[in-house]
This record gives structure tokens, C-alpha cells and sequence, in this order.
């Protein structure tokens, strides 16, 4: 996330999110907004017909290559399936045709992908590999899913009963996934009133919290009025009302009540991928007010506010508009994007 900027555009801002920009040509795919940085798909198996599952810069690529090394000379089983010039692509010269990592075949099943990661990420964690991503300090002990289709459903093997047949693929530590660029899920939701003014027009008011000096990511930003990563195995709704009632002290019956699922957002701020599934709640005109007001509960919130408003809800509550904004359109198509994934 960038640093806070005045006379920034709304355009502006959506750029300081929506900040990866890929090209693929006949030689590979590449990060185009840092420095031409080229990427290496990874994908879920060996199969050509196997998904693509996330995208690795040099370094991890490197990093996974010596992995390989390792388990050899511990006679153990590799891990990855690595179609990989080593020479020319840690250089970025990338004279290879379509480079390409996959995990093995033999780690055929959600739970074996599963330990292997956990093993291999526990082990960053404990000798200092990439310390300011997952080291001690930024671990988060949250398991993610990872699905083969990032855009298909997420189902899971605690509610499916089975392991077989579905689109999750794994799960790893949340603070490692953006090592391996990989899609992961939050939920953001705000808590808002509209209030019509003596000239007729409305007032819009959004709850805006300030992220705790503590937390690992984005100490101090402003953030919606709730949000939260979406742990392995439970729904976005279910996720929701959890962090309504941790973050910002929300009775749960209020909140299963009056939220509304509205659409999502695809920003990406530090290069990690993150969709976003948007809800709102809107204080009801007949309902006490104060019974919406969020208060921080579990450490992870120092204060909130009603400052400003955000962006998507600006636009969802018609404040911007084609007719007020001339770069509505470049707006909205950034803020629903597919990250690309068509190159992948």
C-alpha cells in the first residue's frame, strides 16, 4: 500500500491498489508495472490440462529450485515440476518458451499439498527465508484456501465430507501466500447513514476505522468499517459476521439482520492478489443508531471515525457518477477486474 498522497484522483487511488499489470508474449509472462519483471505460472499439477494456481517472481523461483536440491539431497521426493531455464531466467534474459512451475504428481490430494506446504513454509519461517513476508513477526497461524479456479465455488472438505471432486486444491499460512501469488479471499464491509439535508440533497456518513499500530500489515491506515481475510473452510457470510463481532463489537443478530452482500472489488495492493466480496449495512431510520456503532474489540482496530467514504460505496450510492466523474468507466472496470487471468 502506498503511502497517503493528497490531490489524488479517484483514478489515482484505484492505481495505488490496482497496481500489476501483466504482458505475455511468445517468450513468458511478465509483471510490466516493475520493471518488466517476468513471472513463471504455477500450477497444480503436471497435467497440461491443470489450472494455473499462481504466479512466481525470479526469487521464489530460485528459492523453489534449491527446494528441489534439498529434497534430493536428503533423498526425499521433489516437490516441484520445474520447466525452467535456471540461467536465463534468474537473469531475466528468460530465453526459455514458456517456463512453468507445477507441484509434483505425487501430491495428488488436498491434504498432501497441504502438509507439503505447511512443512515447507514453517521452515521459511523458522531460518529467516523472506522474514519480511512470513517470518516470525508477520506469521499469522490462518490457514487460506487455495482453489483451482479462483473464480469457481468455494467448497470445502470439512462440508463437503470428501476430498475428491472439488475446487479446493489446499491450504497454507496466510502470511506465505503472497510468496507464491496465489488468489486469496477477504470480506470488507461498511456501516453507513444517508441523512437529507435542508437543500434536498443527501449526506452520506461511513464508519472508518484506523488500523491498530500493532498490526503486521498497513499499521495505522484507514480501513472499512470491518474487514478480514476469509479462513479456510468457512463461508464469506460466516466470515463476516465473525469479524463484525471481533473487530468492531457488532451483535450478531444486527448484523445477520441488516447486511447485504453488494459486489466485490479486485484491488491489489503490494502485489498480493486479494478479492474482495463487498457488503454493506445501511442504519436503519427506525432502529437506534447507536446500536451500529462499531467499537474496537479484539486489538486490531485503535479507533474509528466518519471521516470520509469509500470509493466502491461513492459509486454504489450514486455520489459518483458518469455524468461528475470522466473516468467512471476506467473506475468501475478497475475496481471489478480479473487480474489478467486470462494471461496466466
Amino acid at each position: 500500500m502506498a503511502t497517503p498522497q493528497s490531490n489524488l484522483s479517484y483514478l489515482d487511488i484505484v492505481g495505488l491498489c490496482d497496481n500489476v499489470h501483466l504482458r505475455r508474449d511468445s517468450s513468458g509472462l511478465y509483471d510490466t508495472a516493475y520493471n518488466s519483471e517476468p513471472l513463471v505460472p504455477l500450477y497444480l499439477s503436471e497435467s497440461p490440462e491443470s489450472p494455473v494456481i499462481g504466479l512466481l517472481r525470479p526469487v521464489i523461483v530460485q528459492q523453489l529450485i534449491e527446494e528441489n536440491a534439498r529434497s534430493i539431497s536428503l533423498q526425499r521426493q521433489e516437490m516441484w515440476k520445474v520447466r525452467v531455464d535456471p540461467a536465463d531466467f534468474i537473469t531475466l534474459r528468460n530465453g526459455a518458451l514458456g517456463p512453468t512451475i507445477s507441484m509434483c504428481d505425487w501430491l495428488d490430494t488436498p491434504s498432501k499439498r497441504t502438509a507439503a506446504m505447511n512443512e515447507l513454509c514453517e521452515r521459511w519461517r523458522d531460518t529467516g527465508l523472506f522474514s519480511d513476508v512470513c517470518g516470525p513477526t508477520k506469521w499469522r497461524a490462518e490457514m487460506y484456501p487455495i482453489y483451482a479456479d479462483p473464480f469457481g465455488v468455494h467448497d470445502h472438505p470439512s462440508t463437503s465430507g470428501q476430498e475428491t471432486g472439488l475446487n479446493y486444491a489446499f491450504e497454507m499460512e496466510r502470511s506465505a501466500c503472497a510468496l507464491f501469488g496465489v488468489v486469496t479471499y477477504g470480506v470488507h464491509m461498511s456501516i453507513y447513514e444517508e441523512t437529507r439535508q435542508d437543500n434536498g440533497e443527501n449526506k452520506l456518513r461511513v464508519w472508518i476505522p484506523t488500523r491498530a499500530l500493532t498490526k503486521p500489515t498497513f499499521p495505522g491506515y484507514l480501513d472499512n468499517t470491518v474487514a478480514g481475510g476469509i479462513p479456510s473452510g468457512m463461508s464469506m457470510f460466516e466470515s463476516l459476521v465473525k469479524e463484525c463481532m471481533e473487530e468492531a463489537s457488532l451483535e450478531e443478530h444486527l448484523v445477520r439482520k441488516y447486511i447485504r452482500a453488494v459486489g466485490i472489488t479486485l484491488p491489489m495492493p503490494d502485489k498480493s492478489i486479494f478479492h474482495r466480496y463487498v457488503y454493506d449495512i445501511k442504519i436503519p431510520k427506525d432502529v437506534d443508531p447507536e446500536l451500529f456503532t462499531p467499537r474496537p474489540s479484539d486489538g486490531e482496530v485503535e479507533s474509528f471515525d466518519i471521516p470520509t467514504v469509500i470509493l466502491d460505496l461513492m459509486i454504489r450510492r450514486g455520489y459518483i457518477t458518469p455524468d461528475n466523474e470522466p473516468d467512471f468507466m476506467k473506475i468501475v472496470n478497475r475496481l471489478h477486474g480479473n487480474f489478467s487471468y486470462q494471461l496466466w
